[in-house]
């Protein structure tokens, strides 16, 4: 099909050059491209794609004219380009079919495929299913890709998937806005709670950006889903595939569940009980991090691994990079990078996983979300909160609604350790959790982990 087509990719980021160079390898009938960006610069673009790209590459806004002109079918969209963009609205005008680079993935890959999403959870429990693959694959000969939202780009490897192949691909609601035929052996919604309320507008359509990913999964495929979440409970009774369920509150009749430090679970009703691991079993920190376990260890179970396998994955793990990351301990205090924690909900669970008392590194780039949860999260935990960022103001204003009075402003990422140093006491921790993005004062939340975590460096 791709021969007939004519494709115009918006968006240059790492997806974007990805999916162009797959249209390349696909023999694509042409390929335009659209930056929004109207400082990029045509020769620097041209630079970062394949040797023989010889398409049109449009700076800025698109003319309603080139849609005809370039006789364009499909645009393939990068997952920060919003649907109703002034853009995206004119190819929708003049009936063009809009894809995500995940749904060029999935119609070009081969083998069999997981795909986990969730608002929270989705890059430790990608990253702990991966590793379990891996560890089966020493065994099976088979290959393994760990792609989508966790940084790389699933366009950039289908070409290498075989019939025997496993991918597992981190979803964002973003990439879900765009599937048409995308269809996971198993999926799992991890949780759902507020965000990126900024793009979607409402949480309804938030929630329904985030189901999509069962929507083509029939009675041969299997979802994961967390039992305590009340939106998912709600959304199950829609499904067409089979439901898995996990919790870490109570016990089930079927599915993963906890019991103490015990992690156990049914695969049905009327089967027998198993233990997947103790607590003590795992390097990961934290209730929800035994939730991404159940998770993980349910979307392996029911995608054909050996137990014994998955129970090797889950005790060699390590925490993923800006997750509740520990960094290092200085005069007694515990520094630990949760840079990734870019929402109210995930700050929550890493200020929860803090077992001393906490200076809290918080604000940043403002997804309009609110912060009164996690105000009232610290309890007794976090002794000061120090802000930055864009948010500052507003999260302060709401500390202060809630009786929490120990709140100091800083200037930049650097000063805001120095601070917290300054206030921490021996035995203490200082938790970089800052409940929003970053993208007002750095480029990426990797960006700011990597920075976080200088800074401590530099404290020693």
């Amino acid at each position: 099909m791709f021969k007939e087509k004519s494709f115009l990719v918006i968006g240059m980021g790492i997806s974007g050059q990805a999916a162009v160079k797959l249209l390349m390898n696909k023999e694509a009938k042409k390929i335009s491209i659209l930056e929004g960006n109207v400082n990029a610069v045509e020769e620097d673009i041209r630079k970062k794609l394949p040797e023989g790209f010889d398409g049109k590459i449009i700076i800025g806004s698109l003319p309603e004219e080139e849609i005809s002109e370039l006789g364009i079918d499909i645009a393939v969209l990068s997952p920060g380009v919003p649907l109703d963009s002034p853009d995206v609205l004119k190819l929708k005008d003049k009936n063009v079919k809009l894809w995500g680079e995940l749904e060029l993935g999935y119609k070009t890959g081969a083998g069999k495929l997981f795909g986990i999403t969730g608002t929270n959870g989705k890059t430790t429990t990608t990253s702990l299913v991966g590793e379990i693959l891996k560890l089966n694959a020493k065994t099976v000969g088979n290959d393994v890709f760990v792609v989508g939202n966790i940084g790389l780009p699933y366009t950039n490897y289908t070409t290498e998937m075989k019939e025997d192949s496993i991918t597992v691909a981190e979803v964002s609601s973003f990439q879900l806005e765009t599937i048409e035929d995308f269809k996971p052996d198993v999926s799992a919604v991890l949780n759902i709670t507020p965000d990126h309320l900024n793009r979607h507008h409402t949480m309804e359509n938030y929630i329904d950006a985030k189901m999509s990913i069962a929507k083509n999964q029939g009675s041969d495929g299997f979802i994961v889903l967390n039992y305590e979440d009340e939106v998912l409970r709600e959304k199950a009774k829609t499904l067409k595939c089979n439901v898995v369920w996990f919790s870490s509150k109570r016990e089930l009749k079927s599915g993963f569940y906890m019991r103490g430090e015990d992690i156990l679970f049914k695969r049905g009703e009327n089967e027998a009980e198993e233990k997947l691991c103790t607590i003590h079993d795992m390097k990961l920190l934290g209730a929800h991090n035994y939730e991404n376990v159940m998770a993980a260890a349910a979307i392996c179970l029911y995608g054909g691994i050996p137990l014994d396998t998955i129970r090797e994955g889950i005790r060699e793990f390590n925490a993923v990079e800006h997750r509740i990351e520990y960094v290092d301990e200085v005069k007694g205090v515990k520094y630990y990078n949760d840079s990734k924690g870019t929402n109210p909900d995930a700050a929550i669970k890493a200020v929860e996983a803090m077992v001393r008392p906490t200076v809290l590194i918080g604000g940043g780039y403002d997804k309009a979300s609110e912060y009164d949860e996690w105000i009232l999260s610290f309890k007794d935990t976090v002794k000061y909160l120090v802000l930055i960022g864009a948010t500052r103001d507003k999260i302060a204003e709401c500390a202060k609604k809630h009786g929490f009075q120990n709140v100091i402003m800083a200037e930049s990422l650097e000063e805001a350790v120095k601070i917290s140093a300054d206030k921490a006491e021996d035995g203490w921790a200082v938790l970089l959790s800052p409940a929003c993005a970053s993208w007002d004062m750095f480029k990426s939340y990797e960006e700011r982990g990597k920075l976080f975590k200088q800074y401590v460096k530099e404290l020693a």
